[in-house]
């Protein structure tokens, strides 16, 4: 499974962006698919997890202003992120789990200025 990410940039809080992660390779092994961030200093954390059963769970910190869907048909996911504040400042990375085995993207910068 590969899995290309992109859409981060530069945003003013307040603001939104819109990332893909565009899978390739096995996608039909693919069971769970997220969005996880890491900013600079912290750790890799998770944002936003759909399961193999469709449902989502979020970070708390991004509850109600985040949102991912998943489009089987298009092999991506997305996330839709609403109301951006400078701490949502991080890379941020598409992760799959397919056969047992986690699968991530390159990472795409979101920078939100303050």
């Amino acid at each position: 499974v590969q899995l290309q990410a992109s859409g981060g940039g530069l945003v003013q809080a307040g603001g939104s962006l819109r990332l893909s992660c565009a899978a390739s390779g096995s996608t039909g092994s693919i069971s769970d698919i997220g969005w996880y961030r890491q900013a600079p200093g912290q750790q890799r954390d998770v944002v936003a997890r759909i399961s193999s059963g469709g449902s989502t769970i979020y970070a708390d910190s991004v509850k109600g202003r985040f949102t991912s869907s998943r489009d089987i048909a298009e092999n991506t996911v997305y996330l839709q992120m609403n109301s951006l504040k400078p701490e949502d400042t991080a890379v941020y990375y598409c992760r799959a789990v397919a056969e047992g085995r986690n699968y991530w993207g390159q990472g795409t910068e979101v920078t939100v200025s303050s």
